[in-house]
């Protein structure tokens, strides 16, 4: 059974009650219409009490669709990246 406090983050999430298609585009969308909507579901994202939640949970899965926390799967997977490489520094890994 999953431990119900590590999901409690979601419970207080700006995007609670939002259409998912904001966050999930449709199939088929086009470049401009994935702008507009990547961008507006920023805007919620950046007012999100729980935005580090939901990235850090985004990044650890690694979750291949939408918006986290903020970011879309391409910046998800430069901060993965980043995140690794700081954690391998620390480490003394090159």
């Amino acid at each position: 059974m999953a431990d119900v406090r590590r999901w409690g983050w979601q419970d207080t999430a700006a995007c609670r009650g939002e259409d998912l298609v904001l966050f999930f585009g449709p199939d088929g969308e086009r470049q401009p219409e994935r702008e507009i909507r990547e961008r507006k579901a920023k805007e919620i994202c950046a007012a999100c009490p729980v935005r580090t939640d939901c990235l850090d949970y985004a990044i650890s899965r690694p979750e291949k669709y939408g918006t986290w926390g903020g970011l879309n799967e391409d910046e998800r997977a430069s901060e993965r990246r980043r995140r690794m490489r700081r954690a391998n520094l620390h480490r003394g890994v090159a």
